[in-house]
Parts: structure tokens; sequence; C-alpha cells
């Protein structure tokens, strides 16, 4: 099931927030509503990804290119 943002409430609340301040986007993306129905899994792997993601030897746009890469690779529909 995934979660809608009215549905949002607490931790997933503060969450979603995050995730929408850090990537500049106005919705919930459907990876992440689904790992609302557990909060502390979603709180974990958001931090996870946020940590991964910081700009490095590598900016966040390729980054993000090599993610798209492996997940079309690999045949991932979403």
């Amino acid at each position: 099931r995934l979660m809608t943002e009215e549905e949002a409430t607490g931790k997933v609340k503060e969450v979603f927030d995050d995730i929408k301040r850090t990537k500049g986007i106005d919705f919930i993306p459907n990876i992440w509503r689904a790992l609302a129905t557990c909060p502390e899994h979603l709180e974990v792997t958001w931090q996870k990804l946020k940590t991964i993601m910081r700009p490095g030897k590598l900016d966040l746009l390729t980054k993000e290119i090599v993610a798209l890469a492996v997940s079309i690779t690999n045949g991932c529909r979403y």
C-alpha cells in the first residue's frame, strides 16, 4: 500500500517534507510512499540515500545518471 501525503504524520511527515525540500520537488515518489508503511525503515533508507548522494568526487547529477543507468540495465520499470 502507498501512503498518501495527507495520511503522513509524525516521523513519516518529517521525512516526506525533507525529501521534497532536499530534492526540490512538490510530490513524494512512490518508492518513499511504499516505504512509509514502516516509518523506521523509511527514515533509515532516506538517510542512507542522502549520505550516498552527497557531492563528493562525483556531483549529484552524475550520481543520479549512474543510478538511472543501473536501473535501466537491470530492467527496473520504476
